[in-house]
C-alpha cells in the first residue's frame, strides 16, 4: 500500500524547481562593461595602427611634402612613383631574392632540427636525457651577442666570411633552443600509445615521426616557421657582420642604405617607407595566412601534459 506525504509542500516543491530555475535571469553583460571594453581594444588598435598609416602617408608624400608643419595626415598629392623609384635606388630584386633564399634555409634547418631534437627527447630512451634537456633550455638565458666574436673569428678562419654560411649552417644544428623547448612539450603531449601502435605495424622511429608525428604536432612546427621567419628576414646584426660584398646583402642591410653616409644629406624618407612597405608585406602575409595555427600553437601550449 502506497503512503502519501501529509504535507502539500513536499509535493508541490519538486514540481516547482525546475520552472523556478528556469524562470532565473541569465545573466547579462553591463553595459557600462561593454562599453569599457570596446574603449579600451579602440585605444590599443589604434596604437598598433596609427605608425602604420603614418608609414603609408610619407610614402604617398613627395620629398618636400614630408616636412611640411603642421603635417597632414593625408597628402596632396599621391605619389605612386615612390614604391617603384624607391625599390630600384637600392636594388630591391637583388636584394629581395637573397633575404628569400636565407630565410627559406634558415627556416627549414632551424625548424627540422628542432623538431627532431624535441622528438629525441620526449620519446625516445637514452641516458643524459635530461642532462641535454636543461643544457639547452639554459642556453636561452645567454644573449647571442655573447658568442658573436669568437663566431666570427671562427667562420674567418675557416673561411666563411662574406659567404651566406654563417647565416645559414647554424640552423641546421638546432640553432635556436626555444624551438626545441616547444617541440618537446608538444611531443610530451602525445600518448604513447600511438608510437605502440604504429611499432606493431612495423614503423620505425623515422616513419613514426615523418608520417605520425608531424601532422599531429602541425600547429607547433608552423608557430616556428613563422618565428623563424621573422626572426631570419629582420635579422640585421648577423649579415652586416659577416656580409661585406653589397650584392649578398639581405633586405635587412640594404634598407639601412637610405641613409647617405655622407653627412649633412637629409636621407629620401618618402622612398624609404614606401620601399619598408613592400619590406614588411612577406611576414604580414604569411603571419596572416597561418595565424589560426600561431594562435592554436601558442594557446595550447599551457596544456600540454604527459599522457
Amino acid at each position: 500500500m502506497t503512503t502519501l506525504p501529509t504535507d502539500p509542500a513536499q509535493t508541490v516543491a519538486p514540481a516547482l524547481a525546475p520552472s523556478t530555475a528556469a524562470s532565473r535571469p541569465a545573466k547579462r553583460r553591463r553595459p557600462l562593461g561593454t562599453a569599457s571594453w570596446y574603449v579600451t581594444a579602440l585605444f590599443v588598435s589604434s596604437v598598433m595602427v596609427v605608425p602604420l598609416l603614418w608609414m603609408i602617408t610619407i610614402g604617398l608624400k613627395s620629398r618636400t611634402a614630408v616636412f611640411e608643419v603642421p603635417p597632414r595626415l593625408l597628402p596632396r598629392e599621391f605619389n605612386w612613383s615612390n614604391f617603384i623609384e624607391g625599390p630600384q635606388a637600392i636594388n630591391f630584386g637583388r636584394l629581395l631574392l637573397n633575404s628569400s633564399v636565407i630565410t627559406a634555409l634558415s627556416v627549414l634547418g632551424g625548424v627540422l632540427t628542432a623538431m627532431m631534437a624535441g622528438y629525441a627527447l620526449a620519446r625516445l630512451r637514452f641516458p643524459g636525457r635530461k642532462v641535454w634537456f636543461y643544457l639547452f633550455v639554459g642556453s636561452m638565458l645567454l644573449p647571442g651577442v655573447v658568442g658573436l666574436i669568437p663566431l666570427f673569428q671562427l667562420y674567418k678562419s675557416i673561411g666563411w666570411y662574406d659567404t651566406w654560411l654563417p647565416l645559414i649552417v647554424p640552423a641546421f644544428f638546432g640553432g635556436n633552443p626555444l624551438f626545441i623547448f616547444l617541440a618537446r612539450q608538444y611531443f610530451l603531449a602525445i600518448p604513447y600509445s600511438i608510437d605502440e601502435a604504429a611499432k606493431i605495424d612495423g614503423a620505425g622511429h623515422f616513419r613514426i615521426f615523418t608520417q605520425v608525428m608531424l601532422p599531429l604536432t602541425r600547429p607547433a612546427w608552423i608557430t616556428m616557421a613563422i618565428l623563424a621567419f621573422q626572426a631570419s628576414w629582420n635579422d640585421f646584426l648577423n649579415p652586416l657582420v659577416y656580409l661585406y660584398s653589397a650584392d649578398k646583402w639581405p633586405l635587412s642591410v640594404g634598407m639601412a642604405s637610405f641613409i647617405s653616409p655622407f653627412a649633412g644629406q637629409t636621407p629620401d624618407w618618402s622612398y624609404y617607407m614606401a620601399t619598408n612597405l613592400l619590406y614588411m608585406l612577406p611576414p604580414l602575409i604569411l603571419f596572416f595566412a597561418a595565424q589560426r595555427y600561431f594562435i592554436q600553437g601558442l594557446g595550447s601550449l599551457g596544456s600540454t601534459t604527459q599522457k
